[in-house]
């Protein structure tokens, strides 16, 4: 067996000047990154890289997987390589590490879903993703509450003075949460006007989260280029008059979340083992 194999960022529809595009990119483990025709000049064609079998291999790559600073620095070029491409041509991003044994392997796999990837390249050609996610900003500190107890007001004692303040504080985080609420259902109607499809994710917790707040609404939509600045203002607006919301649009992405496609993915047995 080589010991290299085959790296694949993505099925693209071939465009001008990519060549040049990709001599300024570093791929995973720092290859340059060629393209592998599937067929005529017009048939979707893949982004590739030359990466050293030992890591990509099932059981290294298993290993790998739990390395967080390996992981990273993979995802890093991966990504650095589909926005590239999506900011000349319409790209399907493939999944992290998918890698086959040669780049015939690979061209096989462009001709055998030829029609498949024609069909989902068309569907995204123009459009680019956006995210759209909704937190609800954490009540005021209970320090604060606590404070006000010391000095108890209208003649309460500070048992009653305290529960008060927490009766308070659960009144504006339940109406924080019900303002989410509505925040998410306008959303929604703003995305069935103007987005071509929408992905609902998980919500991020823990170290994935950013920022103040629980994030509760994680959607991904699919925007035609022109109409993206407009739907971020209608997003932005549609939320200011709600207390205890915070909404981030980001983007533009390449079109990772509507890039799914049956078949997509070749067989186990065409896959660097």
């Amino acid at each position: 067996m080589s010991d290299w194999v085959t790296y694949a960022y993505a099925v693209l529809c071939p465009a001008q000047d990519l060549g040049t595009v990709l001599r300024g990119v570093d791929g995973v483990a720092g290859a340059p990154v060629r393209l592998v025709p599937g067929g005529s000049g017009t048939a979707p064609a893949a982004a590739v890289g030359s990466v050293p079998a030992e890591d990509f291999r099932e059981d290294a790559l298993r290993r790998h997987l739990e390395d967080l600073d390996w992981l990273e620095a993979v995802a890093r070029a991966h990504h650095s390589v589909i926005e590239a491409l999506a900011a000349r041509t319409t790209v399907l991003p493939l999944r992290l590490a998918t890698v086959y044994l040669d780049d015939g392997r690979v061209a096989a796999m462009l001709r055998e879903e030829a029609d498949a990837f024609a069909h989902a390249l068309r569907r995204l050609a123009g459009h680019l993703e956006w995210g759209v996610k909704i937190y609800v900003e954490p009540p005021p500190d209970t320090r604060t509450s606590d404070a006000a107890v010391d000095a108890p007001a209208e003649g309460l004692g500070p048992g009653r003075a305290y529960l008060r303040a927490r009766r308070s504080q659960r009144h504006t985080r339940d109406a924080s949460y019900q303002a989410a609420r509505q925040a998410a259902e306008r959303v929604e109607a703003i995305g069935r006007a103007m987005a071509a499809d929408h992905a609902r994710h998980r919500v991020q917790q823990g170290e994935l989260a950013v920022g103040t707040g629980e994030n509760v609404v994680n959607d991904a939509y699919l925007l035609a280029r022109d109409s993206a600045a407009d739907f971020r203002t209608r997003i932005v607006d549609a939320v200011r008059d709600l207390p205890g919301v915070r909404i981030d649009v980001t983007g533009p992405w390449a079109p990772y979340s509507f890039a799914a496609l049956p078949g997509a993915q070749p067989p186990v047995t065409d896959r660097a083992p």
